[in-house]
């Protein structure tokens, strides 16, 4: 199976997956460690996908969403975007709105405590 059906599967098959560099338990680069933890905050359930481990996953990911970087958030097959656009729409309340529209549980306490912190 190619990277891009691997990756294809994978985002098909879950709600919400994070292409990051590490895990959601020990992220090892700034970018997907502020992703995973915005996302572990709101109690969101999601696959995480280290692209460290796999050398055509970390290229495929690039390829398949036309992105450049990584981490990159898919929810419900669908590709969020990276650090930036998942920290504005967080800031914003577009990410709770992804979410509640997706059918996604996480915490919207939570969700505005960190709106409230950084506000």
């Amino acid at each position: 199976m190619s990277a891009l059906d691997q990756i294809r599967d994978t985002v098909t098959a879950h709600d919400v997956v994070l292409f990051m560099k590490g895990t959601k338990s020990m992220p090892q680069c700034g970018f997907s460690s502020r992703v995973a933890g915005v996302l572990n905050y709101m109690g969101v359930d999601f696959t995480d996908i280290d692209v460290l481990a796999d050398a055509d996953i970390r290229q495929g990911i690039k390829d398949f969403s036309d992105w450049p970087t990584i981490p990159q958030l898919y929810v419900k097959g669908e590709f969020v975007g990276g650090c930036d656009i998942v920290t504005e729409m967080t800031m914003s309340g577009e990410l709770d709105s992804l979410f509640e529209a997706k059918g996604i549980a996480f915490s919207k306490e939570a969700a505005d405590r960190i709106r409230e912190a950084n506000a």
